[in-house]
């Protein structure tokens, strides 16, 4: 299995059930690294001139950003996947190919997933947003704390109620493809081959000046800009074709719990144990129908297996994620810059999971029964969320509370 080999899937209608969009990814990352889920409200900038400190670099303000739940590792800016209270949900991926990685530091494929989710109230504005911002600064850095450096290419998965876009990059060229029906995922390969939507201006040329395209047979962006054989990307063993195959076994009958299911198979290598494991996850529901909300769900720890998917949803005055928010340490820049200081991020439901599974992994008979009433806690909450959707009933009071309340119920027990 590749290291950092990230999933990310969209479902849409008719392959879906109730006219429902279903956004999924899981987060691949190092063992040992905190992801924690943290909300950002809506901001107005009135002072244009401050700059904004991404994880790296600063770049430009804008006037307003939208409010965003995001689940990214604990010590960066940005974010590995996230959604916006508009309904527009992002996760991005590691790929490499014939164009060299950038060393410099830029912005990181992370911080380009919460900058579109701030800026943008659809899936296309979230693709201008991170190709200007491509074009404008860059992407490049190392994506790990601490000592080991792992710089990436990136490619993206944009949803929103209406439509989705994969989005794929080589240094500053990019394709992007529109999906407005059926299945489409994304692994840590380029996958966008003829059907391209959007391009950048000069991706073509610079292809045929580099000697990966003759400029006569049909332009195919996979094979171009990587090694790949795209005639055998959909029969080959790997993650993005068993990822592939398990969406269309399901196709026509997709639900949000499909997807979770999804995330958790560990036979096709989707849900990843070792060195590199799925560290965080996430399924959002987006209806097609306006007046209904979408209903975010978050791991927040590892292994979706052994994790409980914890509902979000946008209203006014959300109360903060505090149980799932990492410590915060002056020595911040320190760790940014490859110090031998690493901190201890782990938030507080991280170490409530850690302590449950010393359990399940040392007594199988308290590790079913934990696990059974954690699937049970699961369904309940499920039933709930499906409840809002097919009553079309907010109690905002009770929304408000919503996932922090959760989380306290689910640590409880």
């Amino acid at each position: 299995m590749e290291p950092f080999s990230c999933d990310t899937f969209v479902a849409l209608p008719p392959a879906t059930v109730d006219n429902r969009i279903i956004f999924g990814k899981n987060s691949d990352r190092l063992y040992d690294e905190v992801q924690e889920v943290v909300y950002f409200p809506a901001v107005v900038h009135d002072n244009l001139g401050e700059r904004l400190k991404c994880t790296y670099i600063e770049i430009d303000h804008v006037p307003e950003t939208y409010a965003v739940v995001l689940s990214r590792p604990a010590w960066l800016w940005g974010a590995e996947m996230g959604a916006n209270e508009h309904g527009v949900c992002i996760g991005n991926e590691a790929v490499w190919g014939r164009e060299e990685v950038c060393d410099e530091e830029a912005l990181l494929g992370m911080d380009l997933v919460r900058l579109g989710l701030e800026r943008a109230d659809t899936a296309e504005k979230a693709l201008n947003v991170i190709v200007d911002l491509l074009e404008k600064y860059g992407q490049g850095g190392n994506c790990t704390e601490g000592r080991m450096v792992f710089s990436y290419h990136n490619s993206f998965l944009i949803a929103d109620r209406n439509e989705a876009w994969i989005l794929e990059t080589a240094g500053k060229y990019w394709a992007a493809e529109k999906v407005q029906e059926g299945v489409r995922n994304i692994s840590n390969q380029l996958s966008i081959t003829t059907k391209i939507a959007r391009e950048h201006p000069d991706m073509r040329n610079y292809a045929k000046r580099k000697g990966w395209w003759d400029g006569k047979k049909e332009f195919d962006f996979a094979a171009a800009y990587s090694y790949l054989d795209t005639a055998k990307m959909m029969t080959s063993s790997g993650r993005y074709c068993e990822g592939y195959k398990l969406l269309n076994k399901h196709k026509g009958n997709i639900t949000f719990e499909t997807m979770m299911e999804i995330l958790r198979d560990k036979p096709s290598g989707i849900n990843m144990e070792g060195e590199f494991l799925t560290t965080a996850s996430m399924v959002s529901i987006l209806p097609q129908d306006s007046s209904l909300p979408c209903i975010h769900f978050f791991t927040g720890t590892p292994d979706p297996e052994r994790s409980v998917f914890k509902p979000f949803i946008f209203v006014p005055h959300i109360s903060q994620l505090l149980d799932t928010s990492s410590p915060t340490f002056e020595l911040e820049d320190l760790v940014k810059k490859k110090s031998h200081f690493k901190p201890d991020r782990r938030h507080p439901l991280y170490q409530k999971h850690q302590q449950a599974l010393e359990v399940v992994n040392n007594n199988e008979e308290k590790a079913k029964i934990m696990l059974d009433n954690m699937r049970k806690l699961e369904k309940e909450l499920f039933r709930e969320m499906e409840s809002i959707l097919q009553n079309k009933h907010l109690d905002v009071e009770k929304i408000v509370n919503l996932f922090p309340q959760f989380l306290s119920d689910h640590m409880v027990s």
